[in-house]
């Protein structure tokens, strides 16, 4: 792993999923981090967990669709650590499913899932720019999606709100990048966090369908992204910014129609195989 000894990171969202594996590793290796949450009980879980391997960490509660509540995240780690060089933004949680149309999608709707995707990595760098700036140095990772750069139906908001983020990755990176800032986005594919693994272990022939879709034949795990996240905030990526690494198994590089047939083969196989429904 590369050395993050004596940085200090933020990781929202960073209870559970990637957000919560993202914590270990870079807690791991050697970052003091801060996990910002609303599901505390479930924060304070994984701190445990990192205070156990021995790492440094403090948990916050955090909306991040909220500025002020970005602002003390922000502020808290700067008081207790005095510096601010990794900003994880990650957190992200709404139900999926539904008939997100520019039809039916209501007004209340749009707002709050923007607040999430986007207006949230806004105010993150907003208000840790500003400390990244005075010591010169800083990285800042915005988790998109392989849903920021191919689209499907039905998902008005994630699609666009993943989309902003890439977009808004690389105007930051051309922005801060003489301060001495790097950002960078993450895609990732599917990935069994605790929320997905019970669906699949209630249908493992639908998570075979599933991993078929994928080059490599399987899924991902938290740890893939947590492992591309401290890549990317290491020295080991010091002239790496603006850039939306892909961690999808392959998902985005097949031919579409080549595909389809594959997964027709499949299907004529497997005719049991149930369809899942899932969202990146």
């Amino acid at each position: 792993m590369n050395s993050l000894e004596n940085q200090v990171a933020i990781v929202t969202g960073g209870a559970m999923g990637i957000g919560g594996a993202t914590s270990r590793s870079l807690a791991d290796s050697g970052a003091k981090v801060l996990i910002a949450d609303i599901a505390i009980e479930s924060a304070e879980t994984n701190a445990r967990a990192i205070r156990e391997r021995g790492g440094t960490v403090l948990v916050v509660e955090a909306d991040v669709s909220k500025a002020l509540s970005i602002k003390n995240m922000i502020d808290h780690a700067i008081e207790e650590w005095g510096r601010l060089d990794i900003l994880v933004n990650n957190a992200y949680n709404a139900p999926f499913g539904g008939n997100q149309n520019v039809v039916d999608t209501t007004e209340e709707q749009w707002d709050a899932g923007m607040a999430l995707l986007v207006k949230a990595i806004f105010l993150g760098a907003k208000y840790a720019v500003p400390h990244m700036a005075n010591q010169g140095s800083g990285s800042i990772i915005n988790i998109s999606s392989v849903h920021g750069m191919l689209t499907a139906p039905g998902s008005l908001i994630y699609e666009a709100g993943k989309s902003a983020v890439i977009g808004a990755t690389r105007q930051m990176a051309t922005e801060f990048g003489p301060m001495g800032i790097r950002v960078n986005a993450i895609c990732p594919g599917h990935i069994v966090t605790e929320r997905v693994q019970p669906q699949w272990d209630a249908n493992p022939s639908g998570l075979k369908f599933f991993e078929n879709q994928y080059p490599l034949r399987k899924v991902g795990k938290p740890d893939d992204i947590a492992n591309a996240v401290g890549f990317l905030c290491s020295d080991a990526a010091s002239f790496i910014t603006g850039h939306s690494l892909v961690v999808d198994g392959g998902l985005t590089i097949q031919l579409q129609e080549n595909f389809g047939v594959q997964q027709a083969h499949f299907l004529t196989e497997n005719p049991d195989s149930p369809l899942p429904y899932c969202r990146e």
